[in-house]
């Protein structure tokens, strides 16, 4: 739902069971063209009709749908039906191409094993149920597994790569060297190198995904500017010799006090004046409702944590370890920096 008051429980279920035909409709409406032209909005529903060769009756009800769904506001100013006026909540067309579009996320997540645990759920929380490991190792064990992983995480770049870029400019000084820690294939890094010519950036991940950054590295030809260092977070301090470590979408995975062990491990590492980037999956309405494919999927599996937390978890814990200059960057992602004195 977008704007307005939340739905009653009782609405939001009956939206909820329906929600196959939901997705259905949305996907109509973007393939048609039709969100195009109802974002700018305020457009009548005679208009939409001609324009489109939409029976006005049938598109009178397929509009009650995406209303009923909070998409879409609706003005009748008189009982004429085609002099209805339609307008899109704002950023519609975006979000839909996001979420419902041939390369989104959610098509991502479809390819994961979630039917081990559809309608099996009283299993899975009694604890008699679990999600097979040749279905889903955490960590990943196999290279197909972290191959398939650090694929899937870099599908979820968008909304933190918009962070990145909108602070670039002043977020890392030139000649910076990055240690991006836990950076998956260097997807991250290698935009982050393109935004800013004269960083630096190695990626700190374990062994298996040495040759998923080097085909990054190739394919972006990047050259002499993304490389790769091999090790394991959990069992070895941080490499030293960088003037900035990044975490991004890594210490959410891990139990409160392994978070504080990894940021106390950065501190460590820095040198004085060195910089701390913590971009995570923070704990607010907008992101649960991403996470949900991800809370569902983790009920069959023990060994990941994947706690969403408030931003102020990691600001005080910052604070807490001697970082100064604590400060939340606004985006789609909030981004956390920190000063080491």
């Amino acid at each position: 739902m977008s704007g307005g008051a939340l739905p009653s429980p009782r609405a939001l279920l009956h939206l909820l069971f329906n929600g196959a035909r939901a997705v259905d409709v949305v996907e109509t409406a973007l393939r048609l063209g039709l969100l195009d032209a109802l974002e700018p909005g305020p457009v009548t529903l005679g208009t939409l009709g001609e324009r489109f060769g939409l029976v006005p009756g049938r598109l009178y009800k397929f509009l009650d749908c995406l209303e009923s769904l909070g998409l879409v506001r609706r003005e009748q100013p008189t009982d004429t039906l085609v002099e209805a006026r339609y307008s899109a909540v704002p950023g519609l067309r975006a979000a839909a191409e996001a979420v419902l579009g041939p390369r989104s996320l959610e098509r991502d997540r479809e390819t994961y094993a979630w039917r081990e645990l559809h309608g099996r759920l009283p299993e899975v929380l009694r604890g008699e149920r679990s999600m097979p490991a040749e279905a889903f190792d955490w960590p990943p064990r196999t290279p197909e597994q972290v191959e398939g992983f650090e694929a899937s995480m870099a599908a979820g770049l968008g909304p933190i790569l918009e962070t990145f870029r909108a602070h670039a400019p002043h977020l890392l000084e030139p000649g910076t060297r990055l240690l991006d820690v836990g950076g998956g294939n260097g997807t991250l890094a290698a935009h982050l190198l393109e935004w800013n010519a004269g960083l630096a950036v190695d990626v700190y991940n374990l062994p298996a995904c040495a040759p998923l950054v080097a085909r990054t590295r190739d394919s972006r030809g990047l050259a002499g500017r993304l490389g790769f260092v091999a090790g394991d977070f959990l069992r070895e301090p941080l490499p030293h010799g960088y003037r900035a470590l990044s975490f991004v979408r890594v210490l959410h995975d891990w139990p409160p006090d392994t978070a504080r062990a990894l940021l106390r491990a950065a501190f460590e590492a820095l040198p004085s004046g060195g910089r701390v980037l913590v971009c995570e999956e923070f704990r607010t309405p907008e992101r649960l409702a991403a996470q949900f494919f991800w809370s569902y999927f983790l009920m069959g599996v023990d060994s990941c944590v994947s706690r969403l937390r408030e931003v102020g978890f990691y600001t005080q814990a910052l604070t807490a370890l001697g970082f100064q200059e604590v400060r939340v960057l606004p985006g789609p992602f909030e981004l956390v920096t920190a000063r080491r004195p």
